[in-house]
């Protein structure tokens, strides 16, 4: 393929073509940088069809004695949309039906007939698989799913999001974190990162938020015990299923055992990479982010975790949440607790 501009196009071949019938075809083919033998070609193929013969000819070889015949062809389609077969299961038909054909065959031809994935054979997805079931808890308690979510430390003084990136403080903060020691350039910048711990309510998108140091497990099983005693006090008594990833802290025994000791009767954890099975807890951890973390500029770090605690009272009693009919997940608890109005904000 040829750009516009390209000197030799078939543009160009016709102008170098109409120069020949008034000069030799070697002295315009060496003007034009080309072989005698390459300009006779065009004249030639000009003669004989005209314009047309100027244009690129396709490299398909005219006979391809081994190529697979319609049959076979009809057949692996038939196979593919009737049965939805692989291509290494078609081949294994083929192949026992007496026809010579190679797994890599049958699966270019599934692409050029457009059915080589399985959207492909039902663009409505009715055939492809099983609508998802939905989680749904039936009260509230039945589902409290867990998750931590790590947030970059904010340095002493602001970082680039208060100064910029180019500034004296972003670039100390950058060096400090690709050095392993404190040194007395860097020890008044702290970096690193701070955990997020919430728990979600499920029926009633009911959250607890904590900012913490670390993801260890003895962490996470303090953060149980207290998330345990904000659900009571909203009259969640009883916790039937606890729902977390597989982070190290969640596959501790010692975690297994805080969970029964605080009367869970489940602990289920999700299927490795597939963050869909707690999204209810993953979609709060985007809600924190959009409206809080980064909402606006924070200069220490003390300063946004002690706003923290006052933005998630805003999000258990005050902001609209449509999983809750558009009320505040507070709602649609028999008890409340907090002496925290919509006008008492620290952000």
């Amino acid at each position: 393929m040829h750009h516009r501009n390209a000197p030799l196009t078939s543009a160009g071949r016709l102008r170098l073509i109409e120069r020949c019938e008034h000069r030799p075809i070697a002295h315009v083919a060496a003007e034009a940088g080309i072989s005698r033998q390459c300009l006779s070609k065009w004249v030639n193929r000009y003669r004989r069809l005209g314009e047309e013969g100027l244009f690129d000819a396709s490299s398909t070889p005219k006979a391809s004695p081994t190529r697979t015949s319609p049959q076979v062809i009809a057949r692996i389609e038939t196979l593919r949309r009737g049965k939805k077969w692989s291509a290494r299961t078609i081949t294994a038909e083929l192949v026992g039906d007496g026809v010579r054909i190679s797994v890599s065959t049958v699966g270019r031809w599934l692409v050029r007939l457009g059915i080589s994935h399985r959207r492909d054979l039902d663009p409505a997805g009715a055939s492809n698989c099983q609508p998802a079931k939905k989680i749904i808890a039936r009260y509230p308690g039945h589902m409290i799913h867990v998750d931590v979510k790590k947030v970059g430390r904010i340095p002493d003084g602001g970082g680039w999001r208060a100064h910029g990136k180019a500034s004296a403080q972003a670039r100390a903060t950058r060096r400090a974190t690709a050095r392993t020691h404190t040194t007395s350039a860097n020890k008044d910048v702290r970096t690193g990162y701070v955990f997020l711990h919430s728990a979600v309510d499920g029926f009633s998108r009911l959250a607890y938020t904590e900012h913490l140091p670390d993801e260890k497990a003895v962490t996470a099983i303090a953060f149980m015990v207290r998330a345990r005693v904000f659900f009571a006090a909203h009259g969640i008594n009883r916790i039937t299923r606890v729902v977390t990833d597989n982070g190290s802290a969640y596959r501790s025994r010692v975690f297994l055992r805080a969970l029964n000791s605080l009367g869970v009767s489940v602990h289920q954890r999700i299927r490795p990479f597939t963050p869909q099975h707690n999204g209810k807890v993953e979609r709060y951890n985007r809600i924190p982010a959009e409206e809080f973390l980064y909402a606006r500029v924070w200069t220490p770090e003390t300063r946004r975790a002690q706003a923290l605690r006052t933005w998630v009272v805003h999000y258990n009693y005050h902001r609209a949440h449509t999983a809750a009919g558009n009320q505040p997940p507070a709602q649609r608890l028999r008890v409340g607790v907090t002496n925290v109005m919509s006008s008492n904000t620290d952000m």
